[in-house]
């Protein structure tokens, strides 16, 4: 095994991990919106901390799930024309839009965000809202989290692509 596929196995070992970790977040969700319902339509009680809750927690799971997705190949593609490609074909497409559109995305994403995050931590951002959550930055920090660990992913995912590619054209040879 080549130095770029055990370091391809230790990002998808951590992509896989935060993705585990933040598919609890959507258990909590679950239990946070019943118990939000209850309240409010049982007890007349609405609660705007529960309200944010609600999306921080919807938040994480997305964002740090986003790469966990990549690292399953469970990802939303168009499967009508890449069930017809061959495996060389496939793979080049692939290799392709993580390097000409998932990388730049996430790189361009990510350092737009920095200051994004900077500025909400310097203001140490709360909810705009009395009752709401106090740590805003918190949350916006996971964004470009998510970010780093989908392009993370993403340069594990082109290794494994580039190493796909090797073996179809070796056993054309």
């Amino acid at each position: 095994m080549s130095f770029l596929e055990r370091f391809a196995d230790g990002i998808e070992i951590l992509t896989r991990s935060a993705g585990r970790m933040a598919s609890v977040c959507y258990l909590l969700l679950i239990i946070v919106v019943l118990l939000n319902v209850t309240l409010r339509y049982f007890f007349s009680m609405g609660m705007i901390e529960m309200e944010e809750i609600q999306w921080h927690l919807y938040s994480v799971g997305f964002l740090l799930g986003l790469a966990w997705t990549q690292a399953e190949n469970s990802h939303v593609r168009v499967d009508i024309l890449h069930q017809r490609f061959s495996a060389r074909t496939a793979a080049l497409v692939d290799l392709l839009g993580h390097l000409f559109l998932l990388m730049p995305f996430t790189v361009f994403v990510f350092f737009y965000s920095i200051d994004f995050v900077g500025n909400s931590w310097a203001l140490r951002e709360g909810s705009d809202n009395p009752s709401g959550l106090p740590a805003r930055y918190a949350i916006k920090t996971v964004m470009s989290a998510g970010l780093l660990f989908l392009f993370l992913q993403s340069v594990a995912s082109s290794v494994r692509m580039i190493s796909r590619l090797r073996c179809v054209y070796q056993e054309q040879s």
